[in-house]
């Protein structure tokens, strides 16, 4: 695989919007996300449009078992990540007290939060031995406007802030 972009949340959104983007550009891709047939349908559609190579991982971001076997499966099959598009994500709706449970806002924060800190900690340290790589975490501008019954932890992970230095590498964050 060449010029290899990782995408969580890859099927739909914006996620799809970049894997036609880097994919138009000629580089291969690593989508991943939870439901496996959406995952097939657009690994078939994106190397028969572009002609390109498509790994699919499927992956509950909630898990952090298999949040790390994202990096796992990457290493064990040799696929060398350029891009690390963090994607997946979601936001809370309605009152956090009165109609969203504890578990539906621990899942936003595993996905928004725990789940982009940790593929950042992973993949980062080979980005830095090899002296090449770049990030995006992508993250919503209503994580900063206020709204009523609207609490979002879709803030940028706190491990990696835009335009933070990483020292002994050509590398690139953005959010």
């Amino acid at each position: 695989m060449k010029n290899t972009a990782l995408i969580t949340g890859s099927t739909g959104g914006l996620g799809s919007c970049f894997v036609n983007i880097h994919a138009k550009t000629g580089g291969d891709l690593i989508l991943v996300g939870q439901n496996e047939a959406k995952l097939l349908a657009q690994k078939k559609e994106v190397e028969e449009k572009y002609k390109v190579t498509v790994q699919t991982i499927v992956a509950n971001l909630t898990d952090a078992e298999q949040v790390d076997n994202i990096y796992s499966t990457c290493k064990q099959n040799g696929w060398e990540v350029e891009y690390l598009i963090n994607n997946a994500g979601f936001g809370g709706q309605g009152d956090f007290v009165r109609e969203r449970s504890m578990e539906q806002d621990i899942s936003m924060i595993e996905v928004n939060i725990l789940a982009p800190t940790r593929l950042c900690k992973l993949f980062l340290p080979d980005f830095i031995k090899r002296g090449h790589g770049k990030v995006l975490n992508v993250s919503s501008t209503a994580a900063t406007m206020p709204g009523p019954l609207r609490q979002s932890t879709t803030q940028l992970s706190p491990t990696l802030q835009a335009g933070q230095p990483l020292s002994g590498a050509s590398l690139k964050a953005q959010a």
